[in-house]
């Protein structure tokens, strides 16, 4: 008989509605985990938001206190999907009431939060960070071939996310461009994508010099909290005139990284939310004394690879998603069918409800988080400092 998993939501948002669509494929696409993820409540301050969870994503009951929700004893894992400034203090209570997390980056709104949340990690807790994009089949496999040593010896990378999400001089000033409600701007949303996937494929960082900029110092104000991709005006790229009540965005647009790996390699590291041209372009580059390969996001079933050989005629290949790759076979039953972002969630979700069920530790968890946690606060204070500074 299937393992009953009860499941709590905290936001219900794009990413809180993500989670459950996850929880609900996972019997399609793993069924040897023989369970029942049951979505037993969901919390948001929203009435919309509570409506949608119960008529649209199939919970029994919503709740605008998520403590409630956190205290109900038929709820077994819960999903942490609200804004960041609430991470925090969500996550320490579902780990205070000895219950499995799922917490979308970043943990906290800075070092301090995360790792805060991370000492509060007892054992046997089972925690999940959301950096899916280590979750793709051509990533993992990537990383297979670095570790293999088929690139030789690791001397650089080149990793980036470029989005045009806050491009428009019109987006609202939500909570995204406060210090209050995100702590850091793109190096919190963006960045630590960045590093969590650096580090999965090359190790730690050791330091990094650092440079940040505002591209979009005033934003209007929204007349309720904003999505992620909103604009208030007219689409134009003209910023709103002096009738238009507008205020100060407090975190950074773009960062431009130097960094040096704990293995000798070194990197540059960029991410910029307000870039005009590219929807979602994360990727990577790596270098090796034998061989590269690439990989972007906006091609996630790709991977360029280039292995020297001495015939003259050594070139880039293009290596197609199949089965054998990661996951891949669980979605599609052959090479060169493409997959999508939400897959990359169920197998999040899979990794995550397998670990509850088995014990076995997970990565990316907490500790993960604060490794990137780490990077991404060397990367601050290196901006202020204009030097060098270590990663701890």
């Amino acid at each position: 008989m299937s393992r009953r998993l009860g499941v709590g939501l905290l936001g219900v948002g794009w990413m809180g509605a993500l989670h459950t669509r996850a929880y609900r494929r996972l019997t399609d696409h793993y069924p040897e985990l023989d369970v029942r993820c049951e979505l037993v409540a969901a919390a948001d301050v929203g009435e919309s938001g509570r409506r949608r969870a119960v008529e649209e994503l199939g919970y029994a009951r919503a709740e605008p206190d998520w403590r409630a929700v956190v205290d109900d004893p038929d709820v077994d894992v819960v999903s942490v999907t609200a804004p960041n400034a609430l991470h925090r203090e969500m996550a320490l209570a579902v780990l205070a009431a000895g219950k499995a997390l799922w917490v979308e980056k970043p943990v906290g709104r800075g070092l301090a939060e995360t790792a805060a949340v991370a000492a509060a990690l007892g054992p046997g807790a089972v925690t999940a960070v959301g950096f899916n994009y280590r979750t793709v089949p051509l990533v993992e496999h990537a990383g297979a071939l670095v570790a293999a040593g088929a690139l030789g010896r690791i001397t650089g990378f080149r990793g980036w996310f470029l989005n045009d999400y806050a491009s428009n001089p019109w987006g609202p000033l939500n909570w995204r461009f406060s210090r209050d409600g995100a702590g850091s701007g793109a190096l919190g949303d963006l960045m630590s994508h960045v590093v969590d996937l650096a580090t999965a494929l090359l190790g730690p960082l050791r330091e990094v010099v650092a440079v940040t900029d505002v591209a979009i110092a005033r934003r209007p104000y929204a007349a309720g909290e904003g999505e992620h991709f909103a604009t208030l005006g007219p689409g134009a790229l003209e910023p709103p005139g002096d009738d238009v009540p507008t205020g100060e965005v407090e975190n950074e647009d773009s960062a431009r990284v130097l960094a040096r790996f704990a293995s000798g390699a070194s990197g540059f590291l960029e991410v910029d939310r307000a870039a005009v041209g590219p929807h979602c372009s994360l990727g990577f580059e790596i270098h090796g004394s034998t061989g590269s390969l690439s990989w972007d996001f906006e091609r996630m079933n790709e991977l360029q690879l280039y292995l020297a050989d001495t015939t003259g005629d050594a070139g880039y290949r293009r290596v197609l998603a199949r089965p054998g790759h990661g996951d891949y076979g669980r979605f599609q039953p052959g090479p060169a069918i493409s997959m999508s972002y939400d897959d990359l969630k169920v197998i999040e979700a899979a990794r995550f409800v397998g670990a509850v069920l088995t014990g076995d530790p997970l990565a990316p968890g907490l500790a993960e988080a604060l490794s990137a946690a780490r990077a991404v606060d060397a990367m601050e204070r290196s901006a202020a400092s204009r030097a060098w500074e270590a990663v701890a």
